[in-house]
């Protein structure tokens, strides 16, 4: 059987990254850091949630259709100067990234197949018109932010510190055209577990009603507009009592696409592992694409397919289909319960195979297991 061709995200993201030590202090700190005191930052260490408290600095440079990219900088954590007129508030001309700084157990600091997320960033930039961020800028400000507020970094169990690279047209004045200034910047977040259960089963609505991308549209790119449109139908998942919602593809309204903010595997009785097909709707996420590779050096049959929903709840309580879980950065891996939809719902069991994946990739970012693939990245 002839291996599937790399996406072109996966070939960018084997491309050799620069080193910590050449591409640091290219983002200076200023004078007018002002980090918090010791037991401050020690009460944020001790009740860490996602994206709820964030670190002393945050990263920023700027770009402007005359001087290109300028002013890389380290600034305190704070507001934004935004004129009301600015192209983001208005147009949603706007990308964004996310990945994990880990802690090991000697104490170094490691980023997970950071390259992946400055290919994706800059695949995102292009579709919405925006500048690219050369890759070694977008290192330089993840190492020296890290660098700067590396206490932050958790050394607990599941513990890690998420960064949120953006990008977003800043230029003043309306109408409908790509921003003349641009401004880059990270935030960075000590965070133990996305769902507050852990690694425990989640209960899912697919939803008929809303569709998340269509052809021709913004689905690949990491975009925030993508993800306000999931907004209302996720409230309504929450009021039924499920903690996600799942897509189906906009134009046969009839196969798995994925949830709100990550992709979806399912595991069948026979050993395949199977996930919905990059269409230009989805959009690859590097979890993703690990799991898939970490699943066919196991000598599995990983399947990137279409995933015709009505057949999958057919083929669930047949018990053809036994695991099913949910990927992504902020979660890492999330085994799936329940299937809720209009008429009924299926129930699953936590498997075996979502278990290997989930300790596979975690042991390999918290430095537990060898990275045989290069993908962690030091930074300290």
């Amino acid at each position: 059987m002839t291996a599937p061709r790399p996406t072109t995200l996966e070939d960018a993201a084997t491309l050799p990254a620069p080193t910590a030590e050449t591409v640091l202090g290219r983002y200076v700190k200023g004078e007018d850091s002002n980090p918090r005191s010791a037991a401050d930052r020690e009460k944020i260490m001790q009740n860490m949630r996602f994206g709820a408290e964030f670190s002393d600095h945050m990263a920023s440079a700027r770009w402007t259709a005359d001087t290109g990219w300028t002013e890389p900088k380290l600034l305190p954590y704070g507001p934004i100067p935004l004129d009301p007129s600015a192209n983001v508030l208005h147009y949603a001309q706007e990308v964004f990234e996310g990945l994990k700084a880990y802690r090991h157990a000697d104490g170094s600091v490691w980023l997970f197949r950071p390259m992946f997320n400055a290919a994706r960033l800059a695949a995102s930039a292009r579709r919405m018109a925006l500048p690219e961020l050369p890759a070694e800028d977008f290192m330089a400000s993840l190492v020296d932010l890290i660098r700067a507020d590396q206490e932050y970094v958790p050394s607990v169990e599941g513990g890690s510190l998420y960064l949120r690279p953006f990008m977003f047209g800043d230029g003043a004045g309306l109408g409908i055209r790509p921003s003349e200034s641009v401004r880059y910047m990270v935030i960075a977040s000590p965070s133990g577990p996305y769902f507050t259960g852990g690694f425990a089963p989640v209960h899912i609505w697919v939803t008929r009603e809303y569709h998340r991308a269509g052809p021709g549209g913004i689905g690949a790119a990491k975009t925030g507009g993508n993800y306000a449109a999931s907004l209302l139908s996720q409230l309504e998942a929450k009021a039924k009592g499920y903690a996600q919602v799942c897509y189906l593809d906009a134009v046969q309204e009839a196969n798995l696409e994925e949830l709100g903010g990550m992709n979806v595997f399912v595991v069948r009785k026979d050993g395949r592992v199977q996930t919905p097909a990059l269409t230009g709707t989805i959009l690859e996420g590097g979890t993703r694409s690990s799991i898939i590779q970490l699943l066919r050096g196991e000598g599995r049959d990983v399947q990137e397919t279409s995933i015709n929903f009505d057949k999958l709840v057919e083929d669930i309580r047949a018990g053809e289909v036994t695991e099913m879980f949910a990927c992504g950065t902020a979660a890492v891996v999330t085994p799936i319960g329940k299937l809720g939809f209009e008429g009924g719902e299926v129930e699953l069991q936590q498997g075996d195979v979502t278990q290997w994946v989930y300790d596979t990739l975690t042991g390999i970012q918290y430095g537990r297991l060898e990275d045989k693939h290069g993908w962690m990245y030091r930074v300290l």
